[in-house]
């Protein structure tokens, strides 16, 4: 088996997780951590939802295509919200992401008590090549 991990960013290495898992067999497959609307320097977002949910978004895609994969690879794409009110209000814009890459996934969604400080949207992939 050969495993690499791939991280854009350092803050995370203080919360003992890479943002990113590859694992190559025949094939390969990218077992990506939750992405956030987790800015740059590491701090949370404090935003709406819809704002929240295009930054975990653009997150979840910079790990996937920096670890060399493709958004529309995606095969697994659960999501954690801790309001499905609020994340359902702006569901169009997820379905949009969606449409767009042609992403064609299994994934399941969950309403959990709360998530990492002000965070509200939370997306889990998995993505093969």
């Amino acid at each position: 088996m050969e495993k690499r991990a791939y991280s854009p960013w350092k803050w995370q290495d203080g919360r003992h997780y890479q943002q990113s898992v590859e694992v190559k067999q025949v094939e390969s497959t990218l077992y990506c951590a939750g992405q956030a609307a987790v800015l740059p320097d590491g701090s949370s977002s404090t935003a709406d939802m819809k704002t929240q949910l295009l930054i975990a978004i653009d997150n979840l895609e910079k790990v996937i295509t920096g670890a060399g994969y493709e958004v529309r690879n995606i095969v697994r794409l659960d999501v954690f919200t801790s309001s499905h009110k609020e994340f359902f209000e702006v569901f169009d814009t997820f379905g949009e992401w969606i449409a767009r890459n042609e992403i064609k996934q299994a994934g399941s969604f969950f309403q959990v008590t709360e998530l990492y400080e002000t965070l509200k949207v939370e997306l889990e992939a998995t993505a093969v090549k």
